[in-house]
């Protein structure tokens, strides 16, 4: 009778040693019982949850079940549990999820899920995940909102069987908002950085930069403003916000955008900023007393102070958020976000790489647009000149000819686009051409870079007329050739003539 009575035990030890299973003849013949007793013990042992089967065929194979006790599950992890019975009604929950929650064990235990109406595991989302639980353990992601934001859990579902046998449903929260977070903002930086080089001249990079403080501070307000080197001011690009535009155009009797406000004021007395300070992201409490400067004050008095109230009581703004749009001790512009009381900046560290992103751009862009304009006035500069002149790249290529040029030659830039062409064209003899082509050589390496090297040839011009050239060769820097021509055909001429008439005095 004993030996039947420990007989439970003994199969559970025998068990122990075979993970991968045992089947009950196995059992029996290792224990020297019956096979109908280690039967009738199996089943009694599988109700209570302390053995599992699998089925191979026709053959049952018994193991250990991986159990972990409630208790130390409960009392020893961080993450929010619920267990729930098969009718979904909460059996158990621990105090990390009494606390989140903000509820007490009597008001939950006994309740559904769905009598409950608990944040995050009522909703539609999670219990669509516990109504197709089956047998495997399933995992989902879970976004809750609230008004204080979105946040995000990891619910995993694991099917559970209690010691009378009674199948159930063990719930395991973790959130993970401020993983969703660092993923999400990574990808936002990863698609904004592309974006920028990609974006075009004619886009709008103001507008595209104030979308892109409002994808990362949904519900808020945002400026920018670009900076006038020239005027030292700072004016309004670009605003974003629901009804925002609409409502400031109300409000200061104008459109916002295009608004000239002297914040150049900040550099001077007494504010005392430089682009180095409005680097980084700097918050102004406005409301319901200012911190420091007022909203009046941050406009430096250029919008009447009844306004600024009137701005922060209709848009209900507690601070504003400013950041300069600064690159190498530059300043391209100013951003602002404004927030609601309450309200805190979640994502503080990925607006500031955003903005230190459209702040390289903007630097890109201003730095195109002045190699821009100096090109235009170079060539403006260069072809009001009487002086033929041209411009070839280090390659070989010409890059500009002035209008002089072609009045004096008649070739275009069509005609000689590289330097081949031109020696092609303009001595057509080849043995005048290698001799022109080696001088050319030979000054150039003997006069070095930043010097000029003048030389004259005899030039066949596009009409078959042939002119006396001296040339004028400078190279730069860069490799990049400037020449100057001038015709000296006339001063040849009259220079022949003189010689003519000096040797012919001398016979007389």
């Amino acid at each position: 009778m004993q030996e039947e009575h420990d007989l439970p035990n003994r199969i559970l030890r025998a068990l122990r040693f075979r993970p991968k299973g045992m089947t009950i003849t196995e059992v029996a013949k290792q224990l020297g019982v019956t096979r109908n007793s280690v039967s009738k013990h199996l089943e009694i042992l599988q109700i209570a949850g302390k053995v599992d089967i699998r089925n191979i065929g026709n053959a049952k194979l018994f193991s250990l079940a991986q159990r972990v006790p409630i208790s130390a599950f409960l009392c020893f992890t961080k993450n929010l549990i619920l267990i729930l019975d098969a009718d979904q009604r909460i059996v158990q929950v621990n105090d990390q999820c009494l606390k989140h929650l903000r509820q007490s064990k009597d008001d939950l235990l006994g309740r559904t899920i769905r009598e409950a109406a608990l944040p995050v595991v009522s909703t539609p989302e999670a219990l669509a995940v516990i109504d197709e639980l089956e047998r495997e353990q399933v995992i989902a992601d879970i976004r809750y909102a609230r008004e204080d934001g979105e946040f995000f859990y990891q619910m995993q579902a694991i099917p559970t069987t209690f010691e009378d046998g009674e199948k159930g449903c063990t719930l395991v929260l973790e959130e993970i908002t401020e993983r969703k977070r660092y993923v999400r903002n990574m990808e936002f930086l990863a698609r904004t950085a592309m974006e920028l080089v990609d974006l075009q001249p004619v886009e709008d990079i103001y507008r595209y930069v104030v979308d892109g403080l409002m994808e990362l501070v949904p519900g808020a307000y945002a400026y920018i403003f670009s900076y006038d080197e020239a005027d030292r001011q700072f004016v309004i690009r670009a605003v974003a916000g629901e009804g925002f535009r609409e409502e400031l155009t109300e409000l200061l009797g104008r459109d916002p955008v295009g608004l000239e406000l002297p914040i150049a004021r900040a550099f001077d007395a007494p504010y005392h900023q430089t682009p180095l300070s409005l680097r980084g992201l700097q918050e102004f409490v406005l409301r319901p007393e200012p911190s420091s400067l007022s909203f009046y004050g941050l406009c430096f008095e250029a919008i009447p102070e009844e306004v600024c109230e009137a701005i922060l009581s209709r848009f209900d703004i507690a601070k504003i958020c400013i950041m300069g749009l600064v690159w190498r001790e530059e300043i391209f512009g100013l951003t602002g976000i404004f927030l609601p009381p309450g309200r805190e900046l979640e994502n503080r560290e990925t607006i500031e790489s955003f903005v230190r992103q459209a702040s390289i751009a903007l630097a890109r862009r201003e730095t195109a647009e002045r190699l821009r304009r100096s090109e235009s006035r170079f060539r403006d500069l260069v072809d009001s000149s009487p002086v033929a002149a041209a411009v070839i790249e280090s390659d070989g290529r010409y890059a500009y000819l002035n209008r002089a040029f072609i009045d004096l030659f008649g070739y275009t830039l069509a005609d000689i686009p590289t330097g081949k062409d031109w020696f092609r064209l303009a001595f057509p003899d080849p043995v005048r051409r290698r001799k022109a082509i080696a001088a050319w050589q030979a000054d150039r390496e003997e006069a070095g870079p930043c010097h000029s090297r003048p030389r004259t040839f005899s030039v066949r011009c596009k009409d078959g007329k042939e002119k006396t050239i001296r040339f004028s060769p400078v190279e730069l820097s860069d490799g990049t050739q400037y020449i100057t021509y001038e015709d000296v055909t006339e001063e040849r001429r009259v220079y022949g003539m003189l010689v003519g008439e000096i040797a012919g005095l001398r016979r007389k």
